[in-house]
């Protein structure tokens, strides 16, 4: 018992400073969007979108082993074996320099031919757009040596070193905005924002490297390999392989879809709507960071009591601070879009509202994905939902094909990312015994109850009220207040009420004993 309260308020420190990292990352996405829209135009953005996530697709073999890696070393962390963590390590970073030169050979053939034969660029940003390819398969490039270093700091819960090096990241990238945007110079703007963003990518990379050397063991740099290591992490990693591929066509893949059928405009769109999604998506996202290395040690210990009570709760917690940030964009995302960006192209606000459609119903996904890859048994599960999930490129093209507009890419992708759920759990019924009924009624059937009570106010105040600011602030102030109160009714349990109760209780007394000896 001892122990678990350990683990828990271990990952309540790492949640917290990862929501100090991520609320200063959040302003500052916010603004410099808005900013690189400004400085590059329409077009440009699109284009960098594109080309960006072009070459992010050759990092499908690499998510694979990231995954492998992270896993590994979490796993050996959870049993206390430090020559095998170094053994895990060791060749992680061979099998990544192997992959660099692989990926590189693709990149500088298939890659370039591809973006000057088959993309739509206007003709005169075509120069452009190769400079913003080798940009970022450099900046890729020295991403993907550190993989295992970044899998150390997650595995070693060390999230405030893990905070301060992405605020410091953070900075710097808004500097380079800033620049982009007011100072005065000749050179083509699209092009240099994007070598100085590769010169910060490699910046960000050297400190890891460095920080990861001095604190970690295992973190140095040895050209050994471990025939049974390398057996292990192939096989995990080429299993993961068909579910990293999926993601990327799901994303990238359809990325380009819409570049091919429409144009780099529609680009700019999804790139806006990305942006939301992916700020709203990480007041979730590091509370799953901070949770992630328990699921797995849990397992490894097997404490599979707890380790079930940390992905049902998980599931629970991270869809809740979703929906407390993400129920006042649905409802007035054109208003919020207008007062940040003023002009933004056709489609985005359909865009931004389906994306966070999914990401609501991925974000119940993650604790489960979590758990099946720390079993290590990942291929049958990855044959049937890597296999559903890789249906969003070819049910995409399909629509495209027929003159749909573009929105539908995202309705198949809402409609996929649900089948994905219940396989999920059937397979992870199977395979540890997760009680598929209970994660449906505990999980999934709170948070739709959950939502649908908390909406209910909201969308009558929406549908009664003109658009104006005010409505805009009624609407916002409502949907925090219902969301709060029908998460406190309905979506905590009788314990987790308590809990609360008795930390706001203790609050009020700290603050009335202060107030009082002033």
């Amino acid at each position: 018992m001892d122990s678990q309260q350990e683990n828990t308020k271990r990952i309540a420190k790492n949640t917290l400073m990862l929501y100090v990292r991520m609320l200063f990352g959040m302003l500052v996405s916010l603004y410099t969007s808005r900013i690189v829209l400004q400085a590059l135009g329409v077009e440009d953005y699109g284009i960098y979108n594109v080309v960006g996530g072009f070459v992010s697709m050759f990092s499908m073999v690499s998510s694979s082993l990231s995954s492998a890696v992270s896993r590994f070393l979490t796993f050996e962390l959870g049993r206390s074996d430090m020559e095998q963590l170094k053994k895990v390590f060791s060749t992680s970073l061979c099998i990544h320099l192997v992959l660099a030169a692989i990926i590189l050979l693709l990149a500088e053939s298939i890659g370039v031919w591809f973006l000057n034969t088959h993309m739509t660029i206007p003709a005169e940003r075509i120069y452009a757009a190769n400079w913003v390819f080798q940009a970022s398969l450099v900046a890729f490039m020295f991403g993907l040596f550190s993989v295992p270093y970044h899998a150390s700091i997650v595995a070693h819960e060390r999230m405030t070193a893990f905070a301060y090096i992405g605020i410091l990241d953070i900075i710097l990238r808004l500097c380079i905005v800033l620049f982009i945007a007011y100072a005065p110079f000749r050179f083509d703007r699209l092009i240099v924002y994007s070598l100085l963003l590769v010169a910060v990518g490699i910046s960000m990379q050297a400190i890891y490297w460095n920080y990861c050397r001095r604190h970690f063991e295992e973190c140095c740099f040895r050209l050994n390999f471990y025939k049974d290591c390398w057996k292990a992490m192939s096989s995990f990693a080429g299993w993961n392989f068909i579910g990293c591929t999926a993601g990327l066509l799901k994303d990238q893949g359809v990325n380009v879809l819409l570049n091919l059928f429409i144009g780099p405009i529609v680009n700019a769109a999804r790139g806006i709507a990305n942006t939301v999604n992916n700020v709203l998506f990480s007041f979730a996202g590091n509370f799953m960071t901070a949770l992630k290395p328990q699921i797995t040690k849990s397992y490894a210990a097997g404490n599979y009591d707890y380790m079930f009570s940390l992905v049902e709760r998980g599931s629970r917690y991270s869809y809740y601070i979703l929906l407390l940030f993400t129920l006042p964009m649905l409802f007035e995302t054109e208003f919020i879009l207008t007062l940040w960006l003023k002009d933004y192209p056709e489609h985005t606000v359909n865009f931004v509202r389906l994306a966070l459609l999914i990401t609501m119903c991925d974000i119940l996904s993650n604790t489960l994905i979590n758990l099946q890859l720390a079993t290590g048994k990942i291929r049958n599960y990855q044959l049937a939902v890597g296999g559903t999930l890789m249906m969003n490129f070819p049910l995409s093209y399909i629509c495209l094909k027929m003159n749909f507009p573009p929105e539908s890419v995202l309705f198949v992708a809402l409609v996929v990312a649900v089948c994905c759920l219940l396989l999920r759990l059937l397979f992870l019924r199977k395979m540890v015994g997760l009680s598929m009924r209970r994660y449906l009624y505990n999980v999934c059937g709170n948070v739709v109850v959950v939502t649908v009570v908390a909406l209910l106010v909201p969308a009558v105040v929406y549908m009664q009220m003109p658009n104006n600011v005010a409505r805009f602030f009624t609407i916002c102030l409502l949907s925090v207040i219902c969301t709060m109160v029908s998460i406190y009714l309905i979506g905590c349990t009788a314990h987790e009420r308590s809990f609360i109760r008795e930390k706001a209780i203790s609050v009020h007394t700290k603050l009335y004993k202060k107030i009082d000896i002033n």
